[in-house]
């Protein structure tokens, strides 16, 4: 069953980038953005990773670690981070484990061809590991923006 608003997040684990592994427990009593895209390396994607690239001394001020989220593998990711020198560090989901708690996985249409694939999702989770808040179907342009001032304004909480 997916995550909701202000439920808890359930326990998940996940590799990530710098060999670090990520988990609900060792999130908790931090804030967090799990942004979930669609594909590494692709003009979007790598617009709104550089969004959060940029504005990633202000996610700091608000206590607030940020996690970009897909499905490519390890490897890529570590090229896709270095490429755009991302603070942040990026989870494989090759499994879909944490696409299918947040529910992210939608049918899309390209050149006419439904597949499956991810929908641009983010989610803002409390100290308390609850989720707090969530944008689907996003939007790139201004979105981190939104992120960052909803984290900023959950950190005064």
């Amino acid at each position: 069953m997916p995550v909701e608003v202000d439920q808890p997040v359930p326990p998940f684990q996940a590799q990530a980038t710098g060999g670090i592994q990520v988990s609900s427990e060792m999130l908790k009593g931090k804030q967090v953005v799990l942004y979930f895209y669609p594909k590494d390396n692709t003009p979007g994607c790598t617009t709104e990773g550089q969004g959060f690239r940029d504005l990633h001394d202000a996610f700091g001020e608000a206590n607030t670690q940020v996690f970009g989220v897909s499905r490519d593998s390890l490897r890529t990711h570590e090229n896709f981070k270095a490429k755009q020198g991302f603070p942040f560090e990026l989870i494989s989901d090759t499994d879909e484990q944490l696409c299918q708690l947040f529910d992210v996985i939608k049918l899309k249409k390209l050149y006419g061809k439904e597949y499956l694939g991810v929908d641009r999702s983010t989610f803002l989770i409390d100290r308390d590991g609850v989720l707090r808040q969530a944008w689907r179907g996003v939007k790139v342009p201004g979105h981190v923006e939104a992120v960052l001032q909803a984290a900023q304004t959950l950190h005064l909480k």
